[in-house]
């Protein structure tokens, strides 16, 4: 559940690999969306924006279940590239993809084609983590402490935001990258805390009975609550085949329902697709994560214009982004059945 690597470096990825997608074809569809079990499947290519975790549970449901059969899909989840997903979705070589709304707010207002057609989780569930022994209770005791991260602008500009709330000064923090280390190593070397997904190592570290102190950023500015993951395509995928969209959709938003509702069966069905998993951490980790999918919207994968436009207006004034984001072109909720 590691965000990636320095949004500067993603942008370079993510315009150098979509100023090839002009002349990339993609097959035609046989009988996607006219028919509920066409004779052939058609192949398509879901990438991840990380190693396989709960955030994906729906995926792999749908998959394992028969739900994108049903729909006349062959769908392969696929481990991301060193250039992450985005790049490869913008540019046609991927059909769908695991993102981040900071990413594709980034990335719209480049000019990368990037739509999110979902809201993987309602509501932000990351914030800052230290062991309890390091008494960082609120965000003014980041000061005279060490953070460990992974060298982007927004970290300091969301540290920043928070602890001005506080009368804090973010340049009292020591800041160091963190690299590879998981967060359980970094802080017995040489960090007191890190920016973590609680659903993940949050529950890892219940599982260690290590105790945390917990900031979740949501918590100090409403615009911090953005959405975090996001499925996304591209604009030419929904032009050219919103069938297509459609059954992925129809499909998928059936895989986060069972999730949702049978947590300890979707666990199972996660740990059976990527063996390698520690079973009692998705299990646990299903377990927490499991009510938060849809939490209080209407609908599994809803997004608001509100959301999308009170992050990315957070991120303009902050001078992360060269110009404001049109947050109606960024995300859509037409595919959601």
């Amino acid at each position: 559940m590691k965000k990636k690597s320095l949004l500067s470096l993603l942008l370079c990825t993510l315009l150098l690999t979509a100023a090839g997608c002009g002349n990339q074809e993609k097959p035609a569809g046989e009988g996607a969306g006219e028919s509920k079990q066409p004779a052939k499947l058609r192949d398509v290519q879901l990438m991840l924006d990380w190693s396989a975790n709960t955030n994906h549970t729906g995926l792999y449901a749908a998959k394992d279940l028969g739900y994108y059969e049903e729909e006349g899909l062959n769908v392969s989840i696929v481990q991301p590239g060193a250039g992450g997903s985005d790049a490869l979705v913008a540019s046609g070589k991927a059909d769908f993809g695991v993102s981040y709304q900071e990413s594709v707010t980034l990335a719209r207002t480049q000019g990368v084609p990037l739509v999110s057609i979902a809201a993987v989780i309602q509501h932000n569930t990351s914030g800052f983590a230290a062991p309890v022994d390091r008494g960082i209770k609120k965000a003014a005791d980041f000061e005279g402490k060490t953070y460990g991260g992974w060298g982007s602008p927004v970290e300091e500009a969301v540290m920043k935001s928070i602890m001005e709330k506080d009368n804090a000064d973010v340049s009292k923090v020591k800041m160091v990258n963190m690299g590879d280390a998981d967060f359980f190593t970094a802080v017995k070397r040489d960090i007191d805390f890190a920016w973590i997904f609680y659903a993940w190592t949050g529950m890892e570290a219940e599982l260690r009975g290590e105790k945390l102190d917990m900031i979740y950023v949501k918590d100090y500015a409403e615009a911090l609550d953005y959405y975090t993951p996001v499925l996304v395509t591209s604009e030419k995928m929904i032009q050219e085949d919103p069938e297509l969209v459609k059954a992925f959709m129809r499909a998928t938003a059936k895989g986060y329902d069972y999730a949702i509702k049978q947590p300890a069966e979707a666990a199972e069905l996660l740990t059976k697709a990527v063996p390698d998993l520690d079973k009692e951490l998705v299990k646990a980790s299903q377990a927490w994560l499991s009510p938060k999918y849809q939490d209080d919207a209407s609908r599994w994968g809803e997004q608001k214009a509100e959301v999308w436009k009170g992050y990315a207006d957070w991120m303009y004034e902050r001078k992360l982004l060269d110009k404001p984001l049109e947050a109606d072109k960024a995300f859509t909720n037409d595919f959601l059945p």
